[in-house]
């Protein structure tokens, strides 16, 4: 039987990770995590490469099941949903994908009507002046027209942005949302996150590697590695953390606790030279 029923979790919080594994085979991503994203805040997921980031993305989605642990949106359990539970708890949530993911054969305006056209029975008057306020939203009202291969990587991320928005969700995850950006668009991307945030009243999450944007916008830090959290706190507190592993995460040093080689056989013993001095 699917466990649809509300929870009882926190108040305060829209998606609730307790003590969450998940991995790809005998490859362990995710070690028994717990964090919360509080509602209406911006909690930005930070942390080397393949340290799980993008995974906790796709578990909150739920294009993946934890293999143990709890996971809940608005108090409802994830993982115990049937299949139409699922589709209504996504409706409620919009992605941005990285480099925006936008379809190249359709324009502007039909990139960002598209889940209204596949997910609701509006009218096409209706629909028209909703992707007209979300792309006025993100300042692309008048590239409405366009192709995606007429308009820049960066308005590309607000066009997909705006199609991420187009269901009025309660939750939006961007997944490298500054990443190939000149430092113009990245401005403009983080700070147009973070004002929509606040305007419309939503949840953001945001997997990023850029700590000097993604600070100056967060509520909350996490970070994570090797399966673990190192970190979790304020953008001021995490900076500042003695951490080691944090520290060198913050400070990009090339040395320290991340683990730089993939776990394998030793160099010795791949070439063959055990035993020799």
């Amino acid at each position: 039987m699917n466990n649809t029923s509300p929870l009882n979790t926190n108040p305060d919080a829209l998606v609730e990770l307790r003590d969450i594994r998940f991995g790809y085979g005998e490859r362990l991503i995710l070690d028994g995590i717990s964090l919360t994203i509080p509602r209406g805040k911006v909690t930005a997921l930070m942390g080397a490469s393949g340290g799980g980031k993008t995974t906790v993305l796709r578990l909150i989605g739920g294009q993946y099941r934890a293999q143990s642990g709890s996971l809940t949106f608005d108090g409802q359990e994830v993982g115990a949903l049937d299949p139409s539970g699922l589709y209504a708890v996504r409706r409620r949530m919009g992605m941005l994908f990285q480099f925006g993911a936008l379809f190249t054969d359709l324009s502007v305006f039909d990139n960002v009507a598209f889940p209204l056209r596949e997910h609701t029975d509006l009218s096409e008057s209706m629909i028209r002046d909703i992707v007209l306020m979300k792309l006025e939203a993100v300042g692309l009202r008048g590239a409405r027209d366009l192709m995606p291969s007429e308009i820049s990587g960066g308005m590309a991320r607000r066009v997909a942005l705006a199609r991420a928005m187009a269901l009025d969700p309660e939750l939006i995850m961007y997944d490298e949302p500054f990443a190939g950006l000149d430092p113009i668009s990245l401005g403009t991307a983080a700070r147009l996150i973070r004002q929509l945030n606040d305007t419309l009243g939503l949840t953001s999450v945001i997997v990023s590697h850029d700590l000097d944007e993604t600070f100056h916008i967060a509520d909350q830090v996490i970070v994570l590695a090797n399966g673990k959290i190192a970190a979790q706190g304020t953008p001021d507190e995490v900076r500042h953390s003695t951490d080691p592993l944090v520290k060198q995460f913050v400070t990009a040093a090339p040395d320290g606790p991340v683990r730089f080689h993939y776990p394998g056989p030793s160099v010795a013993q791949d070439f063959g030279v055990e035993g020799e001095a």
